[in-house]
């Protein structure tokens, strides 16, 4: 599915490199993640981080369809209960917080309502989604967990555009690869799942 959505972006970029319209600017905004484990075995909650980076905006004049692109530094992790495992209490691994560091490309097709008899350019409503590629940077002391180098994750949502240049959006992610995996149990992963709320200002 994802090679299928990147053939269809590299496409779609392809076309409007002639009369597309090109923007691009800073964005920062909050998460709220938690890890969803193949098993449920270690109870797990929800930690806030946040994210910063920059967005570019590429869209076909007139109809409001488009693509953005962008490289984010995103905290995020979850609460994990592991001292109440013996398999983990053993070792002398108590309840924690698993933060990780990422470096995030996510590639989003995007749908902007443009048409409005000119209130767009006060008020535009869009909806995104797409693949977000990550890589890992940098983790808390977490023992009881190994990370891969990266993972794949898909998100969506929705957002507004305010007077042509700022940027309100939010939404929701879920990995489709594993993004932490115990040590001493075999094959037991979790899954990114968490949403987001951030704001861009567009040039």
């Amino acid at each position: 599915m994802i090679r299928k959505f990147l053939i269809l972006t590299t496409i779609l970029v392809s076309a409007l490199t002639a009369s597309a319209e090109f923007r691009w600017g800073p964005t920062a905004g909050v998460n709220f993640s938690t890890f969803h484990w193949k098993q449920d075995l270690a109870k797990t909650s929800m930690l806030c981080g946040g994210q910063a980076g920059v967005m570019g905006e590429i869209m076909i004049p007139g109809i409001g369809f488009g693509i953005n692109l962008g490289l984010n530094y995103n905290l995020h992790g979850a609460h994990v209960d592991f001292g109440e495992h013996e398999v983990w209490a053993s070792d002398g691994i108590k309840n924690q917080d698993v933060w990780l560091h990422t470096i995030e490309i996510p590639v989003n097709l995007r749908f902007k309502w443009t048409r409005m008899n000119g209130f767009e350019r006060t008020l535009a409503p869009f909806v995104f989604g797409g693949p977000v590629f990550t890589f890992t940077a940098a983790t808390n002391d977490a023992p009881a967990v190994e990370h891969p180098a990266g993972y794949v994750a898909m998100q969506c949502g929705a957002g507004i555009e305010l007077f042509e240049h700022w940027q309100i959006s939010g939404g929701y992610s879920w990995g489709i690869s594993y993004q932490v995996r115990t040590y001493k149990l075999d094959n037991y992963s979790a899954q990114y799942r968490g949403g987001f709320i951030n704001v861009a200002y567009l040039f």
